[in-house]
């Protein structure tokens, strides 16, 4: 007889999520080529052959349309940011408000309480107004609307096959890893932050980790077939081989952890205390920012658009101290202005360069004052995206992964280690992602899960109480209704003569009884109205064994009784102890 294996019910499950993950893949793989090639139309064929707006890009990205040399125009670049803005406010506020803002966000908050679900309009409004947000010179990234069009292509497919609630969550989550890996040309990145992005401490969402990696990996590799293999900047091959560079790096971080907290104070101040007290449609209010950004662009063009074309150049060492600190200090406005207005972009690519930009400056300026501090300047623009996107968003583990594919450089990361752990304890009270949970067991979408267990911790023999009464079979009612009057209990005990347990009697069901005919308390014995179907607990057994045989009946107490003898009682278990029990344990927990 040949050997065969019989799968499990939960493998052949599980090799269909995986199958469902590759489709996936393929779809926001997609996706992101489309999202790219239509970034990169607006932003050629209206700031550059236009505005005559410089188009600095690093050399990882691809060429696609034909450019025309063009005199810069302050007036234009102003006009199309603005318009941009306006039109991508527009889109948004008519048709999908989910899509306004960084993206990001937005899918976080459907995975932990809205089940997964995103509207399907979403993801291609989000993609349309993010391109023009993106091409028209706003400062944003390409992370939070690709992670939104993603995850929105995950949670559509997800329910057009019916899926669970949880099986949808994971295809979310795959989405919007698949998004980010393929993008930044980062494919295990992109699982990791899909998994990590959803929380404020540093943990990883196990159940969705496996199918985040394997759309990641599709996904890139459907957008690679279109635009390379290559990592997104070209860098020289830095080394890490000076112990002493300990102590620049841990000056780099506390610079980045703090600067990580004015940006999100600026990025949510600009929000709150700006935009949301103008008194105007919000359809209108990115066309506002728009031109302030544009403003800002006229000053220091390398603080709008993308900005990738800096990081380039820093990493190249051909930039000054003083252009890093500009583009460093003025990204964070005109992101803030950009998004917090109401458009549509990322912040992912924003804090890159931010934290690049302030990595390089550091890095320069510690060279100059000490070369054997800092050997290779350029090094610390990378460790800088690293430990300023830590600092900002509470996601070290992806970030560094996320940073060493971008520059296709593995040898930094150690400093890379280090100087996230320090920018993230920095600014751990903060973050750029306000729908992040603490954790898992706060997590809406894990409620049940944890419940169950905190629960399954709660042994009885740790809520059982010996203040109970009881009576036996024989006593008259009316003596059974004096005794349950005056105690504080709503249930008492019957015993036979040998005080065996044979039933239980609760004021509920003797006041209905007896409301009936006043004059049978005169002539009925307990067992005469006694539940004998009793439910009972032992001393070992935990409250979620307990609250399954309870199910949703009205019982006030519960008989604790010995294992070997189920009529010999030993305590009861009361409804308000278990309740307090679990308040205090779920209170302990969320602390």
């Amino acid at each position: 007889m040949p050997f065969t294996i019989k799968p499990t019910k939960q493998a052949i499950e599980e090799g269909e999520l995986i199958f469902y993950a590759v489709i996936v893949g393929v779809i926001t793989g997609v996706g992101a080529v489309a999202f790219l090639v239509t970034t990169h139309f607006f932003s050629v064929n209206l700031l550059h052959n236009i505005a005559g707006f410089p188009l600095h890009e690093p050399r990882g990205e691809p060429v696609l349309f034909h450019h025309i040399e063009r005199a810069f125009s302050p007036l234009k670049l102003i006009l199309i940011i603005t318009i941009g803005g306006l039109l991508s406010g527009l889109l948004v506020y008519t048709f999908a408000p989910e899509a306004e803002g960084h993206g990001t966000d937005a899918a976080i908050e459907a995975y932990h309480r809205k089940n997964g679900i995103i509207k399907p309009i979403v993801p291609i409004i989000k993609m349309i107004a993010s391109a023009i947000t993106l091409g028209s010179g706003g400062s944003g990234g390409r992370e939070g609307p690709i992670a939104q069009i993603g995850a929105g292509f995950g949670s559509f497919f997800a329910t057009k096959l019916g899926l669970t609630e949880k099986k949808r969550r994971i295809l979310l989550a795959s989405g919007m890893g698949a998004g980010v890996g393929a993008i930044f040309h980062a494919p295990m990145a992109g699982a990791i932050f899909a998994s990590e992005v959803l929380y404020k401490e540093p943990e990883i969402e196990g159940e969705v980790f496996i199918y985040t990696i394997v759309a990641s990996i599709v996904a890139y590799s459907v957008f690679s077939m279109f635009f390379g293999w290559h990592p997104l900047f070209y860098t020289k091959t830095f080394q890490f081989s000076n112990p002493i560079e300990f102590i620049s790096y841990a000056i780099l971080a506390i610079a980045c952890g703090l600067f990580a907290i004015f940006y999100i104070k600026v990025f949510y101040g600009v929000r709150d205390k700006i935009f949301k007290k103008i008194p105007i449609k919000p359809h209108l209010k990115p066309a506002i920012g728009g031109l302030i950004v544009g403003l800002i662009g006229i000053l220091v063009p390398d603080a709008i658009s993308t900005g990738y074309g800096v990081l380039q150049e820093a990493l190249d060492g051909t930039v000054t101290i003083k252009l890093l600190l500009l583009v460093a200090v003025l990204k964070v406005f005109s992101t803030a202005f950009t998004i917090s207005s109401g458009g549509s972009a990322g912040v992912f690519g924003p804090s890159m360069v931010i934290g690049g930009s302030l990595g390089g400056a550091v890095g320069l300026i510690l060279h100059h004052l000490s070369p054997n501090l800092v050997s290779q300047p350029a090094a610390f623009v990378i460790v800088g995206m690293v430990g300023f996107f830590t600092a900002a968003a509470n996601t070290p583990f992806s970030t560094i992964v996320m940073v060493t594919e971008m520059t296709g450089n593995y040898h930094l990361i150690v400093p890379s280690i280090w100087t996230a752990s320090i920018s993230y304890i920095i600014a751990q009270k903060w973050t750029i992602y306000e729908k992040q949970e603490k954790n898992r067991k706060l997590s809406p979408a894990h409620k049940t899960e944890f419940s169950k267990d905190i629960l399954e911790e709660i042994k009885i023999k740790n809520i059982i109480s010996k203040d109970y009464s009881w009576v036996y079979q024989k006593t008259p009612i009316k003596e059974v209704y004096e005794r349950l009057k005056n105690s504080d209990n709503d249930a008492i005990l019957m015993f036979d003569v040998n005080e065996n347990l044979k039933g239980i009697i609760t004021m509920r069901v003797l006041k209905t009884f007896l409301g009936e005919d006043k004059e049978l308390m005169n002539f009925l014995v307990a067992e005469d109205i006694a539940n004998e179907k009793l439910i009972t607990a032992t001393k070992d057994e935990n409250l979620n064994t307990l609250l399954h045989k309870m199910g949703f009946k009205d019982i006030a107490l519960v008989p604790v009784v010995k294992e070997d003898n189920p009529e010999k009682v030993i305590g009861v278990v009361k409804r308000k102890d278990i309740i307090k029990t679990y308040n205090e344990a779920t209170l302990k927990m969320n602390v």
